[in-house]
């Protein structure tokens, strides 16, 4: 079967997430992480993509972003992939490719689930058991939005700046969210969304958006539908 285009909408935010070939480290090094970093802002930028959140992990890297149209996701992530895989690939003296094949994208219905897409991935080093606080992870957008760096990468969204009237209420308010951690069923529900490519949010926003792009954005039951009983049509 073949498979469905990504659902990309402008001017809504998308979980990506980008794995290494066969869970292969993406990063050897910290010069890699900044590198890494170092290109994915001259991307976003060229791409008029808005990063709000991030991370860097050993073996894949997350991203919590708004394009400004439909095709910047593809084109920030193709440049990156394109610039950053040369780079590495020249450091370490290998060729072929890093990445395990096109990047996987959910949209996030921003109002239910932007903010607990911030943490699932600020939180992310510390489920991996990397540090035991996620401020102390400084391959991510977390001391950011604490107010202990200004980082270049990141866009405020709406919704973070909502969560107080000052840059002090704003951090205070996002410490206490991370300090809360977050649902399991959030967490699961994350996690199929961008693994499975499938939008994520409320029944009233999911049914909006199959209405909008005559497609499924609702998962469907696996399997053949049933056949009505007689006496139910």
């Amino acid at each position: 079967m073949a498979r469905l285009p990504r659902l990309v909408l402008a001017d809504q935010a998308h979980h990506v997430i980008q794995r290494g070939n066969n869970r292969q480290a993406i990063v050897l090094a910290d010069a890699d992480r900044q590198q890494l970093l170092d290109i994915l802002r001259d991307c976003a930028m060229a791409s008029r993509v808005a990063v709000h959140a991030y991370v860097v992990m050993g073996n894949h890297l997350h991203l919590l972003a708004t394009p400004e149209d439909a095709q910047g996701l593809s084109h920030l992530m193709q440049s990156l992939g394109r610039r950053y895989v040369a780079w590495f690939n020249h450091k370490y003296q290998r060729s072929g490719t890093l990445w395990e094949g096109r990047f996987r994208a959910s949209l996030i219905d921003s109002e239910r689930y932007f903010l607990a897409c911030m943490r699932y991935i600020e939180l992310n080093p510390v489920h991996a058991g990397l540090c035991a606080s996620p401020q102390e992870f400084v391959w991510s957008s977390c001391a950011h939005h604490l107010g202990s760096r200004h980082d270049l990468l990141v866009t405020d969204h709406p919704l973070f700046w909502s969560l107080g009237n000052t840059p002090f209420e704003r951090d205070a308010a996002y410490r206490e969210l991370l300090e809360q951690g977050l649902a399991d069923d959030d967490r699961k529900k994350l996690t199929e969304a961008v693994l499975r490519g499938r939008p994520l949010g409320e029944p009233n926003f999911l049914t909006q958006l199959a209405n909008q792009n005559g497609r499924f954005a609702v998962a469907r039951a696996r399997g053949r539908p049933r056949k009505p009983v007689a006496g139910q049509q």
